[in-house]
Protein backbone atom coordinates (compact mmCIF):
# COMPACT_ATOMS: atom_id res chain seq x y z
CA UNK A 1 0.00 0.00 0.00
CA UNK A 2 1.15 3.95 -0.62
CA UNK A 3 2.18 5.35 2.16
CA UNK A 4 1.32 8.44 4.26
CA UNK A 5 4.38 9.70 5.50
CA UNK A 6 4.73 13.79 5.62
CA UNK A 7 7.62 15.81 6.81
CA UNK A 8 6.09 19.24 8.33
CA UNK A 9 8.60 22.01 10.56
CA UNK A 10 6.90 24.47 13.13
CA UNK A 11 7.09 28.07 12.18
CA UNK A 12 10.10 29.64 14.03
CA UNK A 13 10.62 33.01 16.18
CA UNK A 14 11.77 34.65 12.93
CA UNK A 15 8.38 33.85 10.93
CA UNK A 16 6.80 37.51 10.37
CA UNK A 17 10.50 38.27 8.67
CA UNK A 18 9.68 35.50 5.78
CA UNK A 19 10.65 36.87 1.84
CA UNK A 20 7.72 38.09 -0.41
CA UNK A 21 7.99 39.10 -3.78
CA UNK A 22 4.40 39.30 -5.55
CA UNK A 23 2.57 40.69 -2.45
CA UNK A 24 2.25 43.36 -0.02
CA UNK A 25 3.62 42.84 3.28
CA UNK A 26 1.34 42.57 5.99
CA UNK A 27 2.08 42.49 9.68
CA UNK A 28 2.15 38.40 10.78
CA UNK A 29 0.84 36.92 14.27
CA UNK A 30 3.13 34.24 15.35
CA UNK A 31 1.50 32.72 17.85
CA UNK A 32 -2.07 32.52 15.39
CA UNK A 33 0.38 31.20 12.94
CA UNK A 34 1.42 28.42 15.21
CA UNK A 35 -2.17 27.60 16.07
CA UNK A 36 -3.09 27.26 12.66
CA UNK A 37 -0.03 25.29 11.36
CA UNK A 38 -0.87 22.71 14.45
CA UNK A 39 -4.57 22.26 13.21
CA UNK A 40 -2.93 22.24 9.53
CA UNK A 41 -1.08 19.05 11.36
CA UNK A 42 -3.70 18.23 13.03
CA UNK A 43 -5.73 17.90 9.97
CA UNK A 44 -3.28 15.48 8.41
CA UNK A 45 -3.07 13.38 11.33
CA UNK A 46 -6.75 12.91 11.61
CA UNK A 47 -6.65 11.16 7.72
CA UNK A 48 -4.12 8.69 8.50
CA UNK A 49 -1.23 10.72 7.56
CA UNK A 50 1.80 10.22 10.29
CA UNK A 51 3.94 13.33 10.42
CA UNK A 52 7.47 13.53 11.10
CA UNK A 53 8.80 17.02 12.26
CA UNK A 54 11.89 18.73 10.93
CA UNK A 55 14.38 19.73 13.29
CA UNK A 56 13.85 24.04 13.64
CA UNK A 57 15.56 26.36 11.69
CA UNK A 58 14.99 29.38 13.89
CA UNK A 59 17.19 31.55 11.84
CA UNK A 60 15.75 31.06 8.69
CA UNK A 61 12.02 33.12 8.94
CA UNK A 62 10.68 30.80 5.86
CA UNK A 63 11.63 27.63 7.23
CA UNK A 64 8.27 26.65 7.88
CA UNK A 65 7.36 25.74 4.10
CA UNK A 66 9.04 22.63 4.55
CA UNK A 67 8.25 21.41 0.75
CA UNK A 68 10.61 24.02 -1.09
CA UNK A 69 13.36 22.02 0.65
CA UNK A 70 12.82 18.77 -1.89
CA UNK A 71 11.03 17.26 -4.33
CA UNK A 72 10.21 13.14 -3.73
CA UNK A 73 9.71 10.76 -6.84
CA UNK A 74 9.17 6.94 -5.80
CA UNK A 75 11.49 6.71 -3.07
CA UNK A 76 14.20 8.74 -4.02
CA UNK A 77 14.49 12.69 -3.06
CA UNK A 78 16.10 15.10 -4.44
CA UNK A 79 16.90 18.20 -2.10
CA UNK A 80 16.55 21.65 -3.08
CA UNK A 81 19.32 24.30 -3.51
CA UNK A 82 16.98 27.17 -3.06
CA UNK A 83 16.94 30.35 -5.48
CA UNK A 84 16.97 32.63 -2.63
CA UNK A 85 20.57 32.02 -1.18
CA UNK A 86 19.07 32.66 2.62
CA UNK A 87 17.24 29.89 2.32
CA UNK A 88 19.61 27.01 2.04
CA UNK A 89 20.57 26.61 5.19
CA UNK A 90 16.76 25.21 5.76
CA UNK A 91 17.87 22.04 3.83
CA UNK A 92 20.56 20.29 6.41
CA UNK A 93 17.85 19.29 8.78
CA UNK A 94 15.38 18.40 5.93
CA UNK A 95 17.95 15.68 4.79
CA UNK A 96 18.36 13.99 7.77
CA UNK A 97 14.68 13.87 8.19
CA UNK A 98 14.25 12.53 4.58
CA UNK A 99 17.21 10.14 5.29
CA UNK A 100 15.60 8.37 8.15
CA UNK A 101 12.29 7.44 6.71
CA UNK A 102 14.57 5.68 4.13
CA UNK A 103 14.85 7.81 1.18
CA UNK A 104 17.64 7.46 -1.34
CA UNK A 105 19.40 11.31 -1.60
CA UNK A 106 20.28 13.48 -4.09
CA UNK A 107 21.19 16.81 -4.39
CA UNK A 108 21.10 20.00 -6.41
CA UNK A 109 24.57 21.53 -6.89
CA UNK A 110 25.53 24.76 -8.12
CA UNK A 111 25.00 26.62 -10.39
CA UNK A 112 21.68 24.79 -10.73
CA UNK A 113 18.30 26.03 -8.42
CA UNK A 114 15.30 24.59 -7.69
CA UNK A 115 12.61 25.08 -5.07
CA UNK A 116 10.45 22.21 -3.79
CA UNK A 117 7.22 24.64 -4.99
CA UNK A 118 8.38 24.64 -8.28
CA UNK A 119 7.74 20.98 -9.03
CA UNK A 120 4.10 19.63 -9.25
CA UNK A 121 3.46 15.75 -9.65
CA UNK A 122 0.70 14.47 -12.03
CA UNK A 123 1.30 10.69 -11.97
CA UNK A 124 4.47 10.00 -13.42
CA UNK A 125 4.81 13.87 -15.13
CA UNK A 126 6.79 16.26 -12.99
CA UNK A 127 6.03 19.65 -14.18
CA UNK A 128 8.26 21.96 -12.90
CA UNK A 129 8.25 25.88 -12.99
CA UNK A 130 10.91 28.20 -14.29
CA UNK A 131 11.51 31.73 -14.28
CA UNK A 132 11.35 31.96 -10.39
CA UNK A 133 13.39 30.78 -7.98
CA UNK A 134 14.44 27.46 -10.38
CA UNK A 135 16.65 28.18 -13.03
CA UNK A 136 17.39 26.13 -16.24
CA UNK A 137 19.91 23.74 -14.59
CA UNK A 138 18.10 23.15 -11.59
CA UNK A 139 15.75 21.74 -14.28
CA UNK A 140 18.43 19.75 -16.11
CA UNK A 141 19.54 18.10 -12.89
CA UNK A 142 16.18 17.39 -11.81
CA UNK A 143 15.50 15.61 -15.32
CA UNK A 144 18.70 13.48 -14.64
CA UNK A 145 17.67 12.69 -11.26
CA UNK A 146 13.78 11.52 -12.05
CA UNK A 147 13.37 10.45 -15.74
CA UNK A 148 15.30 7.18 -15.44
CA UNK A 149 12.73 6.42 -12.54
CA UNK A 150 10.13 6.69 -15.10
CA UNK A 151 9.31 10.22 -14.73
CA UNK A 152 8.21 12.43 -17.64
CA UNK A 153 9.82 16.37 -17.04
CA UNK A 154 7.82 18.82 -18.31
CA UNK A 155 9.23 22.71 -17.84
CA UNK A 156 6.68 25.58 -17.80
CA UNK A 157 6.94 29.48 -17.78
CA UNK A 158 6.01 30.92 -14.02
CA UNK A 159 6.09 35.06 -13.99
CA UNK A 160 2.81 35.75 -12.05
CA UNK A 161 3.44 34.19 -8.62
CA UNK A 162 6.46 33.12 -6.72
CA UNK A 163 6.50 28.88 -7.60
CA UNK A 164 4.46 27.28 -9.88
CA UNK A 165 2.00 25.71 -7.08
CA UNK A 166 1.28 28.90 -6.20
CA UNK A 167 -0.57 29.07 -9.21
CA UNK A 168 -1.69 25.67 -9.76
CA UNK A 169 -2.02 22.24 -8.27
CA UNK A 170 -3.85 18.81 -9.59
CA UNK A 171 -7.05 17.46 -8.03
CA UNK A 172 -7.19 13.35 -7.91
CA UNK A 173 -8.19 12.48 -11.28
CA UNK A 174 -5.40 14.54 -12.85
CA UNK A 175 -6.78 17.62 -13.82
CA UNK A 176 -4.75 21.06 -12.85
CA UNK A 177 -6.71 23.48 -11.18
CA UNK A 178 -5.85 27.27 -11.27
CA UNK A 179 -6.56 31.25 -10.42
CA UNK A 180 -6.30 32.25 -14.60
CA UNK A 181 -4.73 35.76 -13.80
CA UNK A 182 -2.10 33.71 -12.11
CA UNK A 183 -1.29 31.27 -14.76
CA UNK A 184 0.78 31.79 -17.13
CA UNK A 185 0.19 28.86 -19.53
CA UNK A 186 -3.15 27.17 -18.51
CA UNK A 187 -2.72 25.20 -22.43
CA UNK A 188 0.92 23.90 -20.87
CA UNK A 189 -1.79 21.01 -19.15
CA UNK A 190 -3.52 18.46 -20.96
CA UNK A 191 -6.82 19.32 -18.35
CA UNK A 192 -7.11 22.52 -16.70
CA UNK A 193 -9.63 23.67 -14.27
CA UNK A 194 -9.93 27.37 -13.69
CA UNK A 195 -11.44 28.24 -10.21
CA UNK A 196 -12.38 31.45 -8.64
CA UNK A 197 -9.99 32.27 -6.00
CA UNK A 198 -6.44 32.57 -6.03
CA UNK A 199 -6.54 29.54 -2.82
CA UNK A 200 -8.51 27.62 -4.50
CA UNK A 201 -5.53 26.75 -6.50
CA UNK A 202 -4.00 24.67 -3.66
CA UNK A 203 -5.62 21.46 -2.35
CA UNK A 204 -3.53 18.36 -0.93
CA UNK A 205 -5.10 14.94 -1.65
CA UNK A 206 -5.59 13.61 1.83
CA UNK A 207 -6.50 10.33 0.29
CA UNK A 208 -10.25 8.82 -0.56
CA UNK A 209 -11.19 11.73 -2.55
CA UNK A 210 -10.36 14.43 0.12
CA UNK A 211 -9.10 17.39 -0.52
CA UNK A 212 -7.07 19.96 2.35
CA UNK A 213 -7.47 23.49 1.37
CA UNK A 214 -7.79 26.91 2.60
CA UNK A 215 -10.62 27.79 4.06
CA UNK A 216 -10.20 31.29 2.32
CA UNK A 217 -11.44 29.50 -0.89
CA UNK A 218 -15.42 28.94 0.11
CA UNK A 219 -16.15 29.17 -4.10
CA UNK A 220 -13.60 26.67 -4.94
CA UNK A 221 -14.60 24.68 -2.37
CA UNK A 222 -18.29 24.66 -3.15
CA UNK A 223 -17.04 23.61 -6.61
CA UNK A 224 -14.94 20.92 -6.06
CA UNK A 225 -17.87 19.26 -3.81
CA UNK A 226 -19.99 19.81 -7.04
CA UNK A 227 -17.52 17.41 -9.02
CA UNK A 228 -18.05 14.28 -5.67
CA UNK A 229 -14.65 15.51 -3.95
CA UNK A 230 -15.06 16.49 0.01
CA UNK A 231 -12.65 19.74 1.16
CA UNK A 232 -11.46 20.02 4.19
CA UNK A 233 -10.89 23.43 5.11
CA UNK A 234 -8.23 24.54 6.98
CA UNK A 235 -7.22 28.60 7.92
CA UNK A 236 -3.48 29.50 7.21
CA UNK A 237 -4.05 33.18 6.91
CA UNK A 238 -0.73 34.11 8.88
CA UNK A 239 1.31 31.90 6.00
CA UNK A 240 -1.23 33.17 2.89
CA UNK A 241 0.28 36.45 3.80
CA UNK A 242 3.72 35.06 3.41
CA UNK A 243 3.02 33.83 -0.18
CA UNK A 244 2.65 30.35 1.44
CA UNK A 245 -0.57 27.75 0.79
CA UNK A 246 -1.33 24.60 1.87
CA UNK A 247 0.85 22.79 0.07
CA UNK A 248 3.89 24.25 1.40
CA UNK A 249 3.43 23.44 4.58
CA UNK A 250 4.27 19.55 4.15
CA UNK A 251 6.42 17.17 1.85
CA UNK A 252 4.27 14.15 1.45
CA UNK A 253 5.86 10.97 1.27
CA UNK A 254 3.38 8.66 -0.68
CA UNK A 255 5.48 6.20 -2.06
CA UNK A 256 7.63 4.55 0.55
CA UNK A 257 6.87 1.01 0.83
CA UNK A 258 7.96 -1.26 3.89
Amino acid sequence: MPSKQALVRRPGPRLAEGLITHIERRPVDPALALRQWEAYVQVLHDHGWHTTEVDPADDCPDAVFVEDSMVVFRNVALLARPGAGPRRAEVPAARAAVEALGCSVNEIRAPGTLDGGDVLKVGDTLYVGRGGRTNADGVRQLRAVFEPLGARVVAVPVSRVLHLKSAVTALPDGTVIGHPPLVDDPAAFPRFLPVAEESGSHVVLLGGGKLLMAASAPRSAELFADLGYQPVGVDISEFEKLEGCVTCLSVRLRELYA
